[in-house]
């Protein structure tokens, strides 16, 4: 039974019984339910912060060890990419330096064209996603950098396998015997013209020597040319070295070579002359490096000693007439 409860009166001096009104039942129920509900969220909150259920805390032991791995990941990928950096440095600027290959650009090597797998995670726009994307991005562009590195060691290789090849093709001697370095009679650039007698660009070397004397390819090459001008450079022969290097000898007497023929370093192709627009017996010998004309005194350097070369230097820079 519930129990009956009175109160005393004043007024009365009596006890009355206590009556509760309806109103007054659901309010104090409802502050009982809302007090219970507030009680419950704060011991709630309190578990929340301070306990963990096992799920919860195999769950966090689990994102631990992801990211202690994720940054053990990223550490070896920053690692790996350091090394990577260093072997494109000395591509650049010494394997490909040495070989005269064109250098890999930074941009060439860096970019992401191409990385498509963090591009489509990135596209899903979840947090976790990015995370990986970011980690599978430096993996992918750290595999086209050694992928790259890769292709530009074989290239290197192959390099290095013609590398006597070129070295016995590129223009090494003169291409008369000059011992006693008396044959330079006038070098590369401006100089008085033997016909107009005005200064003229003069685009190789003169030689002078006796008519007949014998003439020399100055690198291994195969003959491009052997043309009977009857002016300008009169009987000329022109070779073709390969690595853009090509060879004319101009004002000959005569030829020793057709067009077509193979021919070694030091080999006879001609005889000198006066054909053409010479004034005198002399060879006239140009050195072209990838279509341009250059100075061919800076391609004697294999029958000359260092005393020699400053010798001859100095000849071919006297700005006297050619001939």
């Amino acid at each position: 039974m519930a129990k009956i409860k009175y109160y005393y009166d004043t007024e009365t001096c009596k006890y009355e019984r206590l009556r509760t009104s309806k109103s007054e039942i659901i309010w104090n129920s409802l502050g009982f339910i809302v007090t219970s509900i507030l009680f419950g969220a704060g011991l709630l909150y309190l578990y929340v912060q301070f306990f963990n259920s096992p799920k919860e805390l195999l769950l966090k032991k689990d994102n631990s060890a992801l990211l202690f791995y994720y940054d053990l990941i990223n550490k070896e990928i920053d690692e790996a990419t350091k090394t990577i950096e260093q072997l494109e440095a000395r591509d650049n600027s010494i394997y490909r330096v040495i070989f005269e290959a064109q250098p890999i650009s930074t941009a060439d090597r860096t970019s992401d064209e191409g990385l498509n797998t963090y591009k489509e995670l990135l596209a899903k726009g979840v947090k976790p996603q990015k995370l990986i994307a970011a980690t599978l991005k430096k993996m992918e562009l750290l595999k086209k950098r050694v992928a790259i590195q890769g292709k530009s060691f074989d290239d290197i290789m192959k390099l290095a396998k013609n590398k006597t090849k070129m070295y016995a093709s590129i223009p090494a001697i003169q291409p008369i015997s000059n011992k006693e370095l008396k044959a330079l009679a006038s070098g590369f650039g401006m100089r008085i013209h033997p016909i107009y007698k005005v200064k003229m660009m003069h685009t190789g070397i003169d030689f002078t020597a006796v008519r007949g004397t014998p003439i020399y390819a100055t690198g291994d090459g195969v003959v491009k040319a052997v043309v009977p001008n009857l002016g300008g450079y009169g009987k000329e022969v022109e070779v073709n070295h390969g690595y853009g290097y090509v060879t004319r000898y101009a004002h000959m007497e005569k030829f020793n070579t057709r067009v077509g023929q193979k021919v070694k370093r030091g080999e006879c192709i001609g005889y000198v002359g006066s054909t053409g627009t010479a004034t005198a017996p002399h060879l006239h010998y140009e050195v072209m490096k990838n279509g341009e004309k250059v100075n061919p005194i800076y391609y004697f350097f294999s029958d000359l000693t260092p005393t020699d070369y400053e010798t001859l230097l100095k000849l071919g820079s006297v700005e006297n007439q050619s001939l």
